[in-house]
């Protein structure tokens, strides 16, 4: 059985008694390896034929990873896969969860930070292009929510890694408050079929048949419900009411942070001739936070960092730059806006293989 926290590419080999999968369930949570949830017992051959995903051996393009925090622990292939057995991968997964540890080894993600933060963001992985279709991955109905394998396994995979190699377990280095069901795993895909724009990985500067995973520092997803606006102002008008949040580390921190349109959304607004360049400097100008629903205290510590309103409100973070747009889900009147950590980035990586 293959290790999961062993950091070289040969990874430390364990005898174990031959165990049941509620026995291995109690062992390795014994171990400190598991989330809570039930793991895949990561056997020699269960670790084997996950590599075997990267098909015609190790392509050029798989990063060289350098040390997580807080460990400094440098993980190997080997170690990766046998998290992503643990997490019920498919051989198929690992190229993008392997995309998602690149994308958090950024310095613009500012890994050690998110992890240590009594904030509770999760990292979140968000797929573009064709992987989508490969791993099966849910981007229309109940995206962030359960039933899709592809979505659950390769964010649980990315969460395991972090804990088991980068040893950011909560009540140690994992100091969040209250923490999210997002911690689990946090991972959807972009809905291009549905979304009357450009996809969001091209506009980011990939080629449209690239698979790209963008990963951010994020809180879980805020619902927007508006099923009685008919145009795209209206609907721009509660999109900007639910992003002025005073307790929003994007008031404070700035930082990037997410508008996910469901289609129905998507298309009203398109219909109504907004571009995505549009509604980000609309949103910008529109959602604001009134002077009197910051309290006093806050005012002085938004001054002492140096956080000044604009006028008579506090803006959300930096500029309309910061605000990425894109569509994901299925039928109803319903998006979603996700906040970030605020001292992060949105990341967009690669799949290596294509």
């Amino acid at each position: 059985m293959t290790r999961p926290t062993e950091p070289s590419e040969r990874a430390e080999t364990l005898d174990v008694p031959d165990l049941g999968p509620a026995e291995w369930f109690t062992w390795a949570e014994e171990q400190g390896w598991g989330d809570g949830l039930p793991t895949v017992a990561p056997t020699e051959d269960l670790v084997e034929a996950m590599l075997a995903g990267l098909a015609g051996g190790v392509p050029d393009d798989v990063p060289e990873l350098g040390p997580l925090p807080p460990s400094r622990l440098v993980p190997g292939l080997r170690a990766i896969a046998a998290n992503a057995v643990m997490a019920g991968c498919r051989p198929v997964d690992l190229p993008v969860v392997l995309a998602a540890l690149q994308g958090l080894q950024h310095e613009a993600y500012n890994l050690h930070g998110s992890l240590a933060t009594t904030h509770p963001c999760a990292p979140m992985v968000l797929v573009s292009g064709p992987a989508r279709g490969r791993l099966g991955m849910n981007s229309g109905v109940n995206c962030f929510g359960q039933g899709t394998r592809a979505n659950a396994v390769v964010g649980r995979a990315v969460s395991l890694t972090l804990l088991n190699i980068g040893g950011a377990r909560p009540g140690t280095m994992d100091r969040s408050t209250q923490g999210s069901p997002a911690k689990y795993t946090f991972c959807f895909a972009e809905n291009t079929d549905d979304s009357p724009w450009e996809p969001f990985s091209v506009r980011r500067g990939f080629a449209a048949d690239d698979s790209v995973v963008t990963v951010m520092a994020a809180e879980p997803p805020h619902n927007i419900n508006d099923h009685g606006s008919t145009t795209g102002e209206e609907i721009l008008t509660t999109v900007a009411g639910t992003m002025a949040q005073s307790g929003s580390n994007n008031v404070y921190v700035r930082g990037p942070h997410l508008l996910v349109l469901g289609p129905e959304h998507a298309a009203t607004l398109h219909r109504d001739g907004w571009t995505v360049e549009a509604i980000r400097h609309h949103l910008w100008e529109r959602a604001r936070i009134p002077l009197d629903r910051v309290s006093e205290s806050n005012h002085r510590q938004f001054a002492d960092w140096g956080i000044k309103p604009d006028g008579d409100a506090y803006t959300v973070s930096t500029g309309p730059d910061q605000l990425h747009v894109l569509v994901a889900g299925g039928p109803g009147k319903h998006s979603a806006w996700i906040p970030s950590f605020g001292s992060t980035e949105a990341v967009s990586v690669r799949v290596p293989g294509g």
